[in-house]
């Protein structure tokens, strides 16, 4: 959720859905110094990643409704968020976001993993999928390469 928050800021600043990757980095480093600038690229890049923003031509979209997302006075990312998640994180913190316990995610999935001998990644996109989460872009990653 910090992700989507320190992504959304910049956003909701300016009052747009598209800005210049320059003004996105201005506004997380110079604007709010949460990050360098670097950093703020980095933000970016996994902010792509993660399927927040797309890149159009030297611009940075938002996927999501900034105005919807909830940036607490006194809000600051810590700089964990600018590491890449696995595939298999990915589709964990989506199933924990639903609602499931960690701990029982984890164990069921592992079941499933060994029960299918299947990678972990394939056996959490079938777990989310069983519990109802959308993942389709998750899952057709976490799928690649298995015969069917």
């Amino acid at each position: 959720m910090s992700l989507q928050r320190a992504v959304a800021a910049p956003f909701r600043q300016r009052g747009v859905r598209q800005l210049n990757e320059n003004e996105f980095v201005v506004a997380l480093s110079l604007d709010r110094e949460w990050f360098s600038p670097d950093q703020a690229q980095r933000l970016a890049d996994v902010a792509t990643t993660e399927g927040l923003v797309e890149r159009i031509e030297g611009e940075l979209a938002v996927t999501f409704d900034p105005h919807d997302v909830d940036i607490p006075g006194g809000f600051e990312p810590d700089e964990s968020i600018l590491q890449r998640r696995t595939t298999f994180e990915r589709l964990l913190a989506a199933v924990v976001d639903a609602g499931v316990e960690k701990r029982e995610a984890v164990g069921e999935i592992n079941q499933l993993q060994a029960e299918l001998a299947v990678s972990v990644e394939a056996a959490a996109a079938l777990y989310a999928r069983r519990r109802g989460v959308e993942v389709t872009d998750l899952a057709a990653r976490a799928t690649e390469g298995l015969d069917g």
